[in-house]
């Protein structure tokens, strides 16, 4: 101070007094020590105060006062920051090398700490996550490398958080940017995957070959089993028809039988007429077929009404002789299964429009038996006759 005043009083004008040189002196050194004494700390920063060295205490976000000339500040941004890993090379447990980058989210969580127990807070991070990041991807193999990303990432973090919990800083987040192999191993690479693209390409198409001959066969399977029972109806038709047709003959020839007979006993009532005896002796079948066949041959089954006339029905007799009972039940069962094996076919080509799978049912067609005939192949006589 007394060689600063020597130096004013050397310049001093003899104009002015010494005096206000000295006040400007003094307002100068004031202001010099206000703005020592004042520190102002941002909202997101902490400052850990020294004097003389010596740590003292935390300051907090506004303005603070501090002794002058003989204290230092250093701040701490308090909010998330990010570390770059440079990229490393590493070696991995199946002997392919890689590189990889990586970035580290990091927050400082206690200032004193990382003040007091690091140097450098950002490069120690760094350092701790280049070292770690090498260590992991050596004890990978390279596929795992490859599509195991997040495994990595957490691994990374596990191994930053102790020693960085000791520095005051918390590791938030670890993002491996690129792995990346060798040009040889990645030309390996690319041949692999084309030829696992060529063999699932291969496999598709023998699938879809096969797919196709199986649903042809299954369509000429099915178109068999319809032309089949095409032919199995077509058969029972020809078969009924058949049947119906022999009955009808059988009837016919049998009618025409008893036609004959009463024909033969009529010549010989004729002659007995002729004769000169009174007493006649004649089978009961005989006028048993007289009596039913009379009435059809003299025109007895018809009756007058209202001028017109009217057709009668057959009695029970005449019905069962020419067989009409039995030729409208044969008649009867060909409609009802002529009914059933149309629902069967519409069934079953319903089923196939549908795609469901037929071959459950079985492959061969059974013809149902035509029930007028017996084991042996022979018609079975109607009526008992």
């Amino acid at each position: 101070m007394n060689a600063l005043v020597a130096t004013l009083l050397q310049f001093e004008d003899p104009g002015i007094d010494p005096m206000l040189y000295l006040g400007v002196l003094v307002l100068v050194v004031v202001a010099i020590t206000v703005w020592q004494m004042v520190e102002i700390v941002d909202a997101y920063n902490r400052g850990a105060l020294t004097i003389f060295g010596e740590y003292r205490k935390l300051l907090q976000p506004g303005l603070n006062i501090v002794p002058p000339f003989v204290s230092r500040v250093y701040t701490f941004d308090m909010r998330t920051q990010t570390i770059d890993v440079p990229t490393q090379e590493a070696i991995t447990r199946d002997n392919s090398p890689v590189t990889a980058d990586a970035v580290v989210y990091i927050r400082v969580m206690d200032a004193k700490r990382a003040f007091l127990e690091v140097d450098d807070y950002k490069m120690a991070v760094s350092n701790l996550a280049q070292t770690t990041l090498r260590a992991v991807l050596g004890d990978m193999e390279l596929d795992d490398t490859l599509s195991r990303r997040e495994m990595i990432n957490e691994r990374i973090r596990q191994e930053l958080d102790e020693p960085t919990d000791e520095w005051g800083i918390r590791v938030e987040s670890v993002e491996v940017r690129e792995v990346t192999p060798s040009p040889d191993v990645k030309g390996a690479m690319e041949q692999q995957t084309s030829a696992e693209r060529k063999r699932r390409a291969m496999i598709l198409e023998a699938q879809g070959e096969r797919r196709s001959a199986v649903e042809k066969a299954e369509g000429d399977k099915q178109s068999n089993i319809i032309r089949a029972q095409g032919e199995k109806q077509s058969q029972i038709l020809e078969a009924q028809g058949d049947a119906i047709s022999t009955v009808l003959r059988a009837r016919s020839a049998e009618s025409m039988g008893e036609r004959a007979v009463i024909d033969k006993g009529m010549d010989a009532l004729e002659e007995i007429g002729q004769s000169e005896s009174t007493t006649f002796v004649m089978p009961q079948e005989l006028t048993s077929m007289v009596g039913r066949y009379g009435k059809h041959l003299s025109g007895s089954d018809v009756q007058q009404q209202d001028g017109q006339l009217e057709s009668l029905e057959f009695d029970e007799e005449t019905r069962e002789l020419i067989g009409l009972d039995d030729i409208s039940e044969i008649l009867g069962e060909i409609d009802e299964e002529l009914e059933m094996d149309v629902e069967s076919m519409e069934q079953e080509a319903k089923a196939i429009q549908e795609g469901e799978d037929m071959g459950q049912q079985p492959d061969s067609i059974d013809v149902p038996r035509d029930e007028s005939k017996t084991p042996d192949g022979n018609e079975e006589p109607a009526d008992g006759n």
